[in-house]
């Protein structure tokens, strides 16, 4: 989730029962929900760097425990340099520990429902997981929590009680997210209709509860024409309802994606610089070549690769006989990336590396 949202649900947690541990709570949780986004100092390195380590470590366990000690020592001993009275209602260490180490752990737990996902484990396992309930901005949260910190009155049994709706209408929405995130996947046959092949025989997708990436990838079929086959069904948030979800089609040979609204039923599909699309989903290619297996082995490839849930590849040969190979992140990129026409937002969910005609690299570069 993003850090305003982060810090509002922080200041509503605050005037929970939580709040008992003493003066310093608010604080502590506020810069605890914060704390794991430290991760972006390592922007300072480039955009690959950061993409390497971004969700990484300080959202795994060492983050969190690390990360919440930290932060109570922090607002423990700003209390005890800015406050010479000694106030007795200051909050001990170890309360203001437990406070910021849950402040870390809920701040992984918010992450982990968004379609971006996290890596909760690293780093002793750098596997992404997410569960496709979430965009990264849930207009509807913020309202919510914003509206509860405005209108939660001056008494202490007033707020406490307004913290308590607030938090079970994000309970609520969640809970209708997650109807609403099956009810999509369902719709999928429909939506697709013939274009739904067989699953392939070595997918060993089964619509898990959580997903998890990257996964190997294999080479193409062999023969002269193997057909394609589907890997994965994917539905995913979109930041305007919680009715509307993208369908993400992983084929052995590209990508179907339509748009699904679960109330109406009804299907917008990616058709660039046409007025009236037909009713059929958008085909999006992935063609790993040679040439492809090897631009993965790059640095930029490798990073990529394993940041991607979904990698659509496309090699091109120019006449100097150099290979532009680029993958476009399907769960971030538009239609009109399957035209070649990226906007800012999708330069940084694209990978480009070139390989010359004796097979030597000679340029990789996140975007274009």
């Amino acid at each position: 989730m993003d850090n305003l949202t982060h810090t509002l649900f922080a200041a509503t947690l605050a005037r929970t029962a939580l709040r008992r541990s003493g003066h310093g709570t608010t604080a502590a949780l506020i810069l605890a929900s914060n704390a794991p986004d430290i991760d972006i100092v390592t922007t300072a390195g480039g955009a690959l760097n950061y993409l390497e380590w971004h969700r990484g470590p300080s959202h795994g366990p060492l983050g969190i425990v690390g990360l919440g000690l930290l932060t109570a020592g922090l607002v423990w001993s700003a209390q005890r340099v800015f406050d010479r009275q000694r106030a007795p209602d200051h909050a001990p260490y170890r309360p203001l520990a437990i406070v910021s180490i849950i402040g870390v752990l809920l701040h992984v737990l918010m992450d982990l429902p968004t379609a971006y996902g996290t890596r909760p484990f690293s780093p002793f396992e750098w596997h992404w997981y997410a569960l496709d309930l979430m965009p990264i901005i849930d207009i509807y949260l913020l309202i919510v929590l914003a509206a509860g910190l405005v209108f939660a009155g001056r008494s202490d049994t007033a707020r406490s009680r307004n913290a308590t709706v607030v938090l079970a209408l994000m309970a609520a929405n969640y809970g209708l997210r997650g109807v609403a995130h099956e009810r999509a996947l369902n719709l999928a046959p429909r939506v697709f209709g013939s274009r739904l092949p067989a699953r392939c025989d070595w997918s060993a997708w089964s619509r898990p509860i959580v997903n998890r990436w990257p996964r190997p990838v294999s080479p193409p079929p062999a023969g002269p024409d193997p057909g394609s086959c589907l890997v994965e069904i994917a539905a995913l948030p979109t930041f305007v309802t919680p009715f509307d979800w993208r369908l993400v089609v992983q084929l052995s040979d590209g990508y179907d994606i339509s748009d699904v609204n679960v109330l109406a039923g009804l299907v917008r599909v990616f058709t660039p610089n046409s007025d009236t699309p037909p009713r059929v989903a958008r085909r999006l290619p992935n063609q790993w070549t040679p040439a492809v297996f090897t631009a993965a082995g790059t640095d930029v490839g490798r990073l990529f690769l394993g940041f991607s849930r979904f990698p659509a590849a496309r090699a091109v040969v120019d006449g100097d006989g150099v290979t532009t190979v680029r993958w476009n992140e399907m769960r971030f990129t538009r239609g009109e990336a399957a035209a070649g026409q990226l906007g800012r937002r999708e330069e940084f969910f694209t990978a480009t590396v070139r390989i010359d005609r004796d097979g030597r690299i000679i340029g990789q570069r996140l975007g274009r």
